[in-house]
């Protein structure tokens, strides 16, 4: 069964929800969390907490449209090891926070948020990078399930959500990014991200609301 998604430029994406991915990238304490690193910072995590309760929805309805279901947190290992040399230098990853050393694997701040969290073993990947694709078995994984095309959604947009689309366009993916479901610690940031995607005649996919997303698998399901 084909659906169709309405998207913004007066654009349309087509697909095969048996053929098609969620990523749900960095929903992550540090991230979107008041007591998490970015936490400290005055604002910073307005933007990204407020999309929360649209990704919810949008992962449950998903989930009940038999979509398969991604989830990522960017994590280093807690010797360091993965950690490149250029990281290392800028001293941000490992750094002291609030919930435990910044993006180290196993600690508190590193973790999903619980109401964005895996169920029913859907697969959590954590990449020690920027892009969905970086140090991690998800394309070969996706291959393997027959997956064509992937719906994307997460934080931040400029950082690992944009690296994650052009990786996965790289890769001969069809790329849906849900606008209100994608946050930045700066607006402008999102909005610059945003618009990037539509260059070169929508060099980077699809765009639509979350919405419309969501109108379409209700139909599905009626």
């Amino acid at each position: 069964m084909t659906l169709s998604i309405p998207c913004n430029a007066n654009r349309s994406f087509a697909f095969d929800p048996a053929r098609t991915a969620l990523l749900s990238i960095d929903f992550q304490r540090d991230f979107v969390d008041p007591a998490g690193f970015c936490g400290k910072f005055p604002g910073g995590i307005d933007a990204t907490a407020a999309i929360v309760p649209r990704a919810i929805r949008v992962l449950e309805a998903c989930r009940a449209a038999g979509l398969h279901i991604v989830h990522t947190r960017e994590g280093y290992k807690p010797d360091r090891s993965d950690i490149n040399a250029m990281k290392r230098e800028r001293g941000v990853v490992g750094s002291p926070g609030p919930l435990g050393p910044f993006l180290i694997c196993g600690t508190p701040g590193q973790a999903t948020i619980a109401t964005m969290a895996p169920k029913n073993g859907e697969p959590e990947y954590d990449k020690p990078g920027y892009s969905t694709f970086h140090g991690t078995t998800l394309h070969a994984d996706l291959q393997a399930r027959g997956i064509t095309h992937l719906v994307i959604m997460g934080v931040t947009t400029q950082c690992c959500v944009h690296s994650s689309l052009r990786a996965a366009i790289d890769h001969g993916y069809w790329c849906l990014t849900i606008e209100d479901c994608c946050a930045a610690l700066e607006p402008q940031w999102h909005r610059e991200a945003i618009d990037l995607i539509y260059s070169e005649n929508h060099l980077f996919g699809w765009v639509a609301q979350s919405d419309a997303l969501l109108g379409a698998l209700k139909a599905k399901a009626a």
